[in-house]
């Protein structure tokens, strides 16, 4: 299915049928829920996949599709509905016991109310969709002042990426590190974990590039990030594939911060090291299978990383970028993969996300990982819009990210140049 403006991508000259379900803007189309169901049903579709943006949360959508006979691929609804909210999904894990981040019990209904509770728990804060992911809705204040301009910023941001306008409040933690826990469970309630992912590097809240596994915790940790995400998914009620995401301070904590109930775009880089298909996982787990491999038969082998390429201009404060693709060479080679839906000739619409490829490197350590990135972001080739892989260039040369010793806001902190230099 796809909206008028992606009627030339890639993934509908590739597709066996195609229906267009409305025009560019994503009310009018990939939000459009009866729009999206008459399609499966005239194609006779059995399911649903819903990606890992805009309706892959939604347990409406999720609701509608049961009601119609449809198989939604992800969580069942009354799942996504107890983890929709993430305020309240924040105040279940504290009670399972995972450690969190000082912040709002619930849902903030008004900038009154924020200031109140951001002066208890002291600034900086961080204001957060409760209904969403991506960094979308989300706004760092460090005074009363900001925190005021920046209220109805978030709430618009939250409303149109996600159709909820809903914030909460988080204390925002400086000097931490960004981990995340891909975990899978069965309707059976059997649980699982494949590794974690490091998603340190960021820029304004959205993840830049990813690396699984982490190369900046202990093994002692690991495990028990990876034994305290399972035992929450599981007593939870959780079902399917998705992602508990925590922040890690300077001395070891950890904080959970939010539960991704889709599949994520960083997924690539655990499918590298695994070995497993989690789209694959997911729709059997959808089917009602039990999960097809245990504890046993995970097995992490060497390092992978994903660099994000947007249509965007580091030299301009990454200003979006659109127009024609005069050229597309991207890489290839060993160890190489290449998610896009681009091709010569695409021309990049302006209403959607940035994204226009994934680059993931697989290397038997770190070290040969990144050496293969560098390679590939060398060939990569990208005429008719800039692109951010001068950035990634920067970054993977420069020596905090060979030492592993990035943080969440370091880009925004010291700039890409400086990192480099």
């Amino acid at each position: 299915m796809y909206s008028e403006a992606d009627a030339h991508s890639l993934p509908v000259h590739l597709a066996d049928e195609a229906i267009c379900i409305g025009p560019a803007p994503a009310r009018d189309s990939y939000l459009n829920i009866p729009a999206i169901i008459s399609a499966a049903l005239i194609s006779g579709a059995q399911a649903i996949h819903p990606g890992y943006g805009f309706l892959s949360e939604s347990a409406d959508f999720s609701e509608v599709c049961r009601d119609h006979g449809l198989v939604f691929i992800g969580p069942p609804p009354e799942v996504l509905a107890n983890f929709h909210d993430k305020a309240q999904t924040r105040a279940t894990m504290k009670q399972l016991g995972l450690p969190v981040i000082p912040g709002s019990d619930g849902p903030v209904r008004t900038n009154a109310e924020a200031l109140r509770i951001a002066e208890a728990i002291g600034y900086p804060v961080m204001l957060k969709a409760k209904a969403g992911g991506g960094g979308r809705g989300m706004r760092k204040a460090t005074s009363p002042a900001e925190l005021q301009r920046l209220w109805d910023q978030a709430r618009t941001e939250a409303k149109a990426s996600f159709g909820d306008e809903g914030l909460y409040l988080e204390r925002c933690l400086e000097g931490v590190r960004h981990l995340e826990a891909q975990i899978a469970v069965d309707e059976y309630g059997s649980g699982i974990c494949l590794g974690e992912r490091e998603c340190s590097i960021q820029r304004r809240n959205q993840k830049f590039i990813e690396e699984a596994p982490s190369a900046s915790i202990s093994e002692q940790l690991r495990q028990e990030i990876a034994r305290k995400a399972v035992d929450a998914a599981v007593k939870s009620g959780y079902r399917n594939i998705g992602t508990f995401e925590f922040l890690v301070d300077k001395d070891g904590r950890f904080y959970f911060i939010e539960v991704n109930s889709r599949i994520q775009v960083e997924h690539t880089i655990t499918e590298a090291t695994t070995g497993i298909d989690l789209v694959k996982e997911q729709i059997a787990l959808a089917s009602g299978q039990p999960l097809s491999f245990s504890e046993e038969q995970i097995w992490v082998r060497g390092h992978a990383i994903e660099c994000r390429i947007n249509a965007e201009d580091p030299e301009q404060s990454f200003a979006p970028s659109t127009g024609v693709l005069t050229t597309w060479l991207p890489p290839s080679g060993p160890g190489i993969r290449l998610d896009s839906h681009c091709f010569q000739g695409y021309e990049v619409p302006p209403y959607y996300d940035s994204l226009l490829a994934k680059v993931i490197a697989w290397g038997r350590d770190r070290a040969e990982a990144v050496a293969r990135m560098q390679r590939a972001l060398d060939e990569f080739t990208v005429v008719g819009v800039m692109t951010n892989i001068p950035a990634h260039k920067k970054i993977l040369a420069s020596d905090l990210f060979r030492a592993g010793e990035v943080t969440t806001h370091l880009i925004d902190t010291v700039g890409v140049d400086a990192l480099a230099s």
